[in-house]
């Protein structure tokens, strides 16, 4: 659907362009942007890199498995269903580490895994389970303690100050991953 949504929107600019007559515009913001897009994501390659290299650090020294246990009361409380010691805790565990730390495109890797370890309990496959929605919405939501790729945008276009976001950036994502919660846990009985 995202991708029709997308064609549309494309093709629709294009032919507003071309009816307008500006279609030497588009022409320089297509040039211009995707010399821009390349070098962002080369950018932001450099920090997801580090992070899941670190992650898979953590994860071979034993912290994400201190992590998890430390972790423990609180994943219980959010996914009951999940066995204790089950796989997808840790693939959970280390999606919300990442996504606290801002690295959320480093996340995406580790929420699918946790996302694949969850539907191998899932008794339904064609339906989510309470813990998929859950883990969906704290994943979507996620508290971020430093939003590193905001940062790093920041940082990129001239910023004086790109870590002034912090303290609005970690209210905002507590609020709207609380919020996310509760409304799960509310919707779990229905």
């Amino acid at each position: 659907m995202m991708n029709i949504i997308w064609f549309v929107m494309v093709i629709g600019g294009v032919g507003i362009a071309l009816v307008n007559g500006k279609a030497d515009i588009v022409n320089q913001v297509v040039i211009q942007h995707s010399q821009e897009a390349v070098t962002f994501a080369i950018g932001l390659t450099g920090i997801m890199a580090v992070w899941l290299g670190l992650m898979n650090i953590a994860e071979k020294s034993g912290l994400i498995q201190s992590m998890s246990k430390a972790m423990g009361p609180f994943i219980r409380l959010l996914f009951p269903e999940i066995p204790k010691n089950h796989p997808a805790i840790s693939a959970i565990v280390m999606n919300m580490v990442a996504n606290m730390f801002g690295a959320g495109n480093s996340a995406t890797a580790l929420g699918l895994k946790a996302m694949e370890e969850l539907q191998q309990l899932n008794p339904q496959k064609d339906r989510a389970t309470n813990s998929m929605c859950m883990f969906l919405v704290v994943n979507m939501s996620s508290i971020q303690l430093i939003p590193l790729s905001v940062l790093k945008i920041r940082a990129d276009a001239g910023s004086v100050n790109p870590t002034e976001i912090i303290g609005a950036t970690l209210i905002a994502t507590t609020v709207s991953t609380v919020v996310g919660i509760l409304a799960c846990k509310m919707m779990e009985g229905k």
